[in-house]
C-alpha cells in the first residue's frame, strides 16, 4: 500500500508532562474557589450559557460524495526498485505479526481483493497494490491526489462513495509538490465536486476536517485544529505545509482537508509517527501551493516554473555579524549560474538577496517558493545588499530547466 510518507520523531515527553501539570493546577483552582463562586457557576450553567460545540454532520454531508479512494496497481518491479527507506514508508503488503488485531482484519481485506496472503506470488501481486485519498474538483470527472499515491502505477482505479469503480487517466504529476491530477468518466453523468480555499485565511487553531481512506476503511472524518503553518519536513524544496492535529494515518495520502466552510485548505500528506500511526501530527500541502500547480497540470499536463539562476545559502547570524548585517533575514547567493536571468541582472557572489517582488526575504526557502510562482517570461524586481549598500535590479525570469 502506499501511505502518507512517515517522518520519524522521538518521544517528546516534556508537552505531556506540562500539560498534566497545567490540568492539575487547573483543578487545584476549581476545588479551591469560594461557595459564592461555585453558586455563581451554577447560576450560570441553569440559564443555558453553556458553550456546546456544533456538529460537524451538515459538513460532512456536504462534502463526503466528492471525496474518493485511490487504488493502484503498481508495474511490475516497482515495489522491488524501492530503497529500504521506501519500503518502510509505503509498504503493500503491511508487515504484522500473526496474532495481532490487526492480522484478521488484513487478510479479509486481501481475500477480498482477490489475493490469498498465503501464497507466496499472490504476495508479490499484493506488494504491487497500493490505496490512498483523493477528491473531485470539477463535475467533469478531475481527481486531485498525492503524486507518490500513483507513482509507479499501472493501473489507477477511483472508488466513490457509492462504491462504483473508474479507471482513471494521469492528467498530470507534479513531484516536486508531491501533487497529481486524475481523470475518470462517469458517462457524462456530474459528479459532487468540491472547491479550494484560501489557506492563507485559515490561523492556528482554526478547526479544520480531514477526509480520506485510512488503512483501507473507505471515506473516514477526522476533526482537530490546525496547529502551525508554513512547517519544513525537508521531503521537497517547496515545503510549506500546514500541520493539523486531525488523525491521518495510513491510506490518507492525497485526501482533504476541508475548513468549516467545506472548501479544501489542504492536502492531507505526510505524517510525524514512532510506529506508522497517527499521533496528532500531520502534514497537508496548502490550498494556496496546490490550486496553481493542479491549474497548470489541468491545462498542460506539466508545471512551468520561474527560474532565477543562483544558488543560495542560509544568512546564520554568524554570517549576519561578519558581513556586518542589520539582521539575518535574506538569502545569500553562493554561487551565479552562467547564462541565467540572474547573471544577465547582474548579480554577483555575495550578495544577500532581501526582497523579491515587494516581498521581504524572512526565511532561506521564502525565495524558491516566490520564484517558482512567479510566471514565466515577467519582470521581477529584486533588491540585495551588496557590501554596505543596497542595489535593486529587474531580472527577467525565465522557465526552470528540468
Amino acid at each position: 500500500m502506499s501511505y502518507p510518507l512517515p517522518v520519524r520523531l522521538p518521544h517528546m515527553r516534556g508537552t505531556a508532562g506540562a500539560r498534566t501539570a497545567l490540568l492539575a493546577a487547573g483543578l487545584g483552582l476549581t476545588l479551591a474557589l469560594s461557595p459564592y463562586a461555585q453558586a455563581q457557576d451554577g447560576a450560570a450553567a441553569n440559564s443555558g450559557n453553556l458553550v456546546q460545540m456544533p456538529s460537524l454532520a451538515p459538513l460532512t454531508k456536504k462534502v463526503l460524495p466528492a471525496v474518493v479512494n485511490v487504488s493502484v496497481v503498481e508495474k511490475a518491479g516497482a515495489a522491488d526498485d524501492q530503497s529500504d527507506d521506501e519500503e518502510d514508508a509505503s509498504p503493500g503488503m503491511p508487515n504484522i505479526p500473526q496474532g495481532t488485531p490487526f492480522d484478521d482484519f488484513l487478510r479479509k481485506f486481501f481475500e477480498q481483493q482477490g489475493i490469498n496472503p498465503d501464497h507466496p506470488q499472490q504476495q508479490q501481486r499484493a506488494q504491487r497494490m497500493a490505496l490512498g485519498s483523493g477528491f473531485i474538483i470539477d463535475p467533469a470527472g478531475y481527481v486531485v491526489t498525492n503524486n507518490h499515491v500513483i507513482d509507479g502505477s499501472e493501473k489507477v482505479t477511483v472508488i466513490l462513495q457509492d462504491d462504483s469503480k473508474h479507471v482513471a487517466k494521469i492528467v498530470g504529476r507534479d513531484t516536486k509538490t508531491d501533487l497529481a491530477l486524475l481523470k475518470i468518466d462517469n458517462g457524462g453523468k456530474p459528479l459532487p465536486a468540491v472547491s479550494f480555499g484560501d489557506s492563507g485565511a485559515e490561523q492556528v487553531g482554526d478547526w479544520v476536517v480531514a477526509v480520506g481512506n485510512p488503512f483501507g476503511l473507505g471515506g473516514t472524518v477526522s476533526a482537530g485544529i490546525i496547529s502551525a503553518q508554513g512547517r519544513d519536513i525537508h521531503s521537497g524544496p517547496y515545503d510549506n505545509f500546514l500541520q493539523i492535529d486531525a488523525p491521518i494515518n495510513r491510506g490518507n495520502s492525497g485526501g482533504p482537508t476541508f475548513n468549516l466552510k467545506g472548501e479544501v485548505i489542504g492536502i492531507n500528506t505526510a505524517i510525524y509517527s514512532p510506529n506508522g500511526g497517527s499521533v496528532g501530527i500531520g502534514f497537508a500541502i496548502p490550498s494556496n501551493l496546490a490550486k496553481p500547480v493542479i491549474d497548470q497540470l489541468r491545462e498542460h499536463g506539466k508545471v512551468s516554473r520561474g527560474w532565477l539562476g543562483v544558488q543560495i545559502q542560509e544568512v546564520t547570524p554568524a554570517i549576519a555579524k561578519s558581513m556586518s548585517l542589520p539582521n539575518d533575514h535574506g538569502a545569500l547567493v553562493a554561487d551565479v549560474t552562467k547564462g541565467s536571468p540572474a547573471e544577465k541582472a547582474g548579480f554577483k557572489q555575495g550578495d544577500v538577496i532581501e526582497s523579491f517582488n515587494g516581498h521581504q526575504i524572512e526565511k532561506l526557502r521564502d525565495l524558491p517558493i516566490m520564484v517558482a510562482e512567479t510566471p514565466v517570461g515577467t519582470d521581477a524586481k529584486v533588491t540585495v545588499r551588496r557590501g554596505d549598500t543596497d542595489k535593486s535590479f529587474d531580472v527577467a525570469i525565465a522557465e526552470q530547466p528540468a
